[in-house]
Formats: structure tokens, sequence, C-alpha cells
């Protein structure tokens, strides 16, 4: 039986490149929760509650995306949530044009559109990745976050091996909700980090906390919410909210990455005040999330 093969529309393809988003998704040897092989995203996914392994590959035309579906072999499987899910991890949806006649009008922006012409804000379709993610990185360098962000994925996700590799889903808020901070100390996690992912989980698991609710709030509304919880401050609901609600005005001000791509963009001898940063991004608005995203770009390598 032939692999199932799904098409998934690109919005704006002239401002979609393939390679551009790789780039992005392949910035660590770490991640675990998707692969490039041989010039293809692999993961694993949710269709119905099922899990399903699936490859994507660009189109024969810039305007689709060709998904393969690899495991479960030759059972077909709903279509539908995998189009989902996949238009919102890689904003398929999107449409560049407004952010990029923008940066032409902005001093720190200008030039970043043409160089990576096409890069879509890769999001965070789980509430709890979206969530816990900033929260595993606060005050670490990014290398040991995704070590550890590895260890927890691996030790508590959902796993199976498809073609002899190892495929994982984040780990679901109950099974967190279950442990006690001591469980997550062992794998480096300092004992009040452990606390804030054991009781975000709680939030989640109780229903305090969830997808439905937080999909009816205003940006104010969703980003108090969030800073209300432990562990939760500023940076960490920006983040969430940019990668999961995709709120265009989210500006991660406390991001140290934000904070020397603009000090490389304008050349100068120090990071930028917090009063500099609240200037210079002040006229983003809409524009906040991919300002900052790009941004973030301009750190990795051509």
């Amino acid at each position: 039986m032939a692999l199932q093969k799904i098409k998934i529309p690109i919005n704006d393809p002239a401002h979609f490149s393939f390679e551009e988003c790789l780039r992005f998704l392949g910035r660590s040897d770490k991640e675990c929760l998707h692969y490039i092989h041989h010039g293809k995203v692999r993961r694993m996914l949710l269709s119905e509650g099922e899990p399903v392994v699936v490859e994507i590959a660009p189109g024969s035309k810039n305007n689709f995306l060709e998904v393969t579906v690899l495991a479960p072999a030759g059972e077909a499987v709903a279509e539908a949530p995998i189009i989902r899910y996949i238009t919102y991890w890689w904003h398929l949806d999107a449409n560049l044009q407004p952010f990029y006649q923008y940066t032409q009008t902005d001093p720190l922006l200008k030039g970043l559109a043409e160089k990576y012409n096409g890069l879509r804000l890769i999001g965070m379709p789980d509430l709890f990745e979206a969530i816990t993610w900033p929260v595993i990185g606060q005050q670490i360098n990014l290398a040991f976050a995704y070590t550890l962000r590895q260890r927890f994925i691996r030790q508590f996700g959902y796993h199976v091996v498809v073609d002899n590799t190892d495929f994982y889903l984040y780990p679901h808020p109950k099974v967190i909700a279950a442990l006690t901070p001591d469980q997550l100390t062992p794998m480096q996690f300092s004992r009040s980090k452990a606390l804030y992912l054991v009781e975000t989980a709680r939030q989640m698991a109780s229903g305090a906390l969830s997808e439905a609710t937080l999909d009816t709030m205003s940006y104010e509304a969703a980003r108090e919410s969030l800073v209300a919880m432990k562990g939760i401050g500023n940076w960490s609901a920006n983040y969430a909210l940019m990668k999961y609600r995709r709120f265009p005005q989210s500006v991660l001000l406390e991001d140290v990455g934000l904070q020397n791509a603009i000090k490389n963009r304008l050349n100068l001898e120090a990071k930028p005040s917090m009063p500099a940063l609240q200037e210079y991004t002040r006229p983003w608005k809409e524009h906040a999330a991919y300002a900052t995203f790009y941004l973030w770009r301009s750190l990795l390598p051509q």
C-alpha cells in the first residue's frame, strides 16, 4: 500500500521559504521533537488522539507542502488535524506583506525581510510546551536549556521508534502533574524550576489553565493570567503568547537574544538599556512578534 500523502496550502507563497524555516528548525543538535532528514522534516504529532509520524517536504511548487505519513504504515489517518497542526506550527496561513512593508520604514529592521525572505514564525501548537520551554530556559544559556529540554522530553514524553529513529511527543501535563519536584532535580533542574514545571502542569491538568480558556482572552488578559502563575514572568508569558497564541504584539524586551541582535544591528558597544529597548520597539506594535523573530534569526549562521 502506498504511503498516504497530504498537501497543505501555503498562503502568500512569494514570502515562504522552506530552506529558511529549515534553518531555524535545525538550530540545535539537542532537538528531539523533530529531525531534519535529507532536507525534509520528520516529527510525531497527534491525529484525533492517535500518534502519527510524518515527513514534511516542499511541494513541486512553492504554494504547498507535501506531507507523507510514515507511521502507522498502511493505515489511513485523519488529514484535518495534521493540516491544522502543521499550518499552525509553520504559520502557513500568514500574510507577511504588511510586516515586510513595515521593515522598509524601520531603521533597525531594514533589510531583514530581503535577507531572510520567506521565514515564517515557527510556533508551538501545544500550550504546555509553549509555557514550560521558557521556564526551562530561564537564567541559563540556550545550549544547556536544550539539554534540559531533551532530558525532560526523553524521560516523560510518549515515545515510538520508526525507521530506527526515536520519536517523541512533548510530555503531557497530567504526566508531569503526578510528579514531585524531587523527581526533576536529578536531571539538573533547579529546585525552583522543578517546582514551577510541576505547578504549571497541575494548573493545566486541573483545568485552571486551559487552551480553551486562553484562546478566548485578549493579549492583555492572557498575559496577566500567565504572569499570575508561579515562575512565569513577563518574558515567559510573552514567549508563550507569541509561540502559542501568535499575538502579533508580543515582544520580549527581557530577552538576551533580542538585546544582542539589536546591539549587533546598531553596532552598540553594550546591550541597550531597558528604556532604549522600549524606545526601539515602541513603533513595532502589530509587527512586534515577527520583528523579534527576524532579529533572532540574525543571530544564526547564514
